[in-house]
């Protein structure tokens, strides 16, 4: 048995488990352990793990797993979450932040009142106008890569394809499940699936809700995929920043960007993040 010493932190209802390599020497997890850690029932519960460490000329190190044990790619939530472990456990010197993910430099920016800002990279790879099929239906929809990719499909879309199969107009109550989790799986986004996330826009403020591949269910919140709401929502909508979307959750996150000759510049994503325990837990 392995003693791990963890806090478990929420990013806008996103949950994880952040683990510090420096209080956990020599801790390797495995797949299944990741796994263990992140069910709801006999372990933590969380929809990642994210490992820091030390990193030369970096404040941090972030590595991130999603709850089925699979490497994740970009995590805008969890980014947010280690920016604000990182200073609570003193590793920082001021308010601004460097640190590096996947081999990628990033930065981030504590704010007052419990917010924490990330800064992305470019988005890229975006397809405005395509169509994925769900229940032998062609829904209108996008594609983007921010970090991580994501699916963004307008809600009224969805309810003009599949009105006849599925009735409920609340986009609350919507079973967007079983569709994201068709979407996330076909062929075209093969190997690694996609993000598939649902918006209503309501008074510029864009309701969202995301299946998320590796938790392979609905989570209270995305920040990859807020961003590429937002980013769509500029794109086919006429959104402009600051965009302001509405999690799941029902917590505010706030995406800005500045566009300059077609290209998304200070990409960035700000929204709560809060330390929710401190624990430690025995496992296999």
């Amino acid at each position: 048995m392995e003693t791990i010493l963890f806090t478990k932190m929420s990013g806008a209802g996103n949950d994880f488990i952040v683990i510090d390599k420096s209080r956990n020497s020599g801790i390797s997890l495995t797949s299944n352990q990741i796994n263990q850690l992140c069910d709801r029932r006999n372990g933590i519960g969380a929809d990642g793990v994210i490992l820091i460490s030390k990193s030369n000329g970096y404040d941090f190190k972030m590595d991130y797993y999603n709850a089925d044990g699979s490497t994740g790619t970009l995590c805008g939530n969890g980014a947010r979450c280690s920016i604000l472990f990182a200073n609570n456990s003193g590793k920082l010197n001021g308010k601004n932040v460097r640190f590096i993910s996947n081999d990628i430099e990033y930065s981030g920016e504590l704010l007052n009142d419990g917010l924490i800002k990330f800064n992305l990279s470019h988005p890229h790879d975006i397809r405005k106008e395509i169509n994925v099929k769900s229940m032998d239906e062609d829904i209108p929809a996008s594609y983007i890569h921010t970090g991580s990719p994501h699916i963004v499909i307008l809600f009224n879309d969805l309810l003009g394809k599949l009105n006849n199969k599925i009735p409920e107009k609340f986009f609350d109550k919507y079973p967007i499940v079983k569709i994201g989790r068709e979407i996330r799986n076909l062929d075209e986004f093969a190997p690694g699936g996609t993000n598939v996330n649902f918006i209503n826009i309501i008074n510029s403020e864009v309701h969202i809700r995301t299946y998320e591949r590796g938790v392979e269910n609905e989570t209270l919140a995305c920040g990859t995929g807020s961003v590429a709401a937002a980013v769509i929502g500029y794109l086919k909508f006429r959104l402009h920043p600051p965009v302001t979307l509405i999690t799941r959750g029902r917590e505010k996150l706030i995406v800005n960007f500045r566009v300059e000759n077609g290209n998304f510049e200070n990409l960035s994503l700000t929204g709560p993040a809060k330390e929710i325990y401190k624990g430690e837990i025995s496992i296999n």
